[in-house]
């Protein structure tokens, strides 16, 4: 399951509406439906946002976690680096955060399967 798919998922299980969650986060309807159609990507803010209201944690959402619960401790880590990871790419040109959001994904891919084996 992709992040589009996770987040889509979430927010049914949790029973909520496209409108709902807009309305809470303050962002179009337009970007909810792209980021669950997996045609763009939240910023880690949102998607921190995002997993506290669907109550999992954003490795979860990620997939970086097949557990949706996350303790405290690891939460404010993942939370630290995150918008660390974020504030260093803002300072690149669109095109350049782009590829650096696109070598990030590879290279947590690639420790996933490299820890499976």
């Amino acid at each position: 399951m992709n992040l589009g798919e996770r987040l889509k998922s979430c927010r049914k299980k949790s029973g909520y509406t496209q409108t709902y969650i807009t309305e809470k986060l303050k962002i179009h309807r337009g970007s909810l439906s792209s980021y669950e159609s997996g045609r763009r990507k939240p910023d880690y803010e949102t998607l921190s946002r995002l997993a506290d209201i669907y109550k999992v944690s954003v490795d979860y959402l990620l997939g970086r976690s097949t557990d949706e619960r996350l303790n405290a401790e690891q939460d404010k880590q993942a939370t630290e680096i995150g918008k660390k990871i974020e504030q260093l790419i803002s300072k690149l040109s669109e095109q350049e955060q782009k590829k650096a959001w696109e070598q990030l994904e590879m290279y947590v891919q690639y420790q996933q399967t490299r820890g499976r084996k």
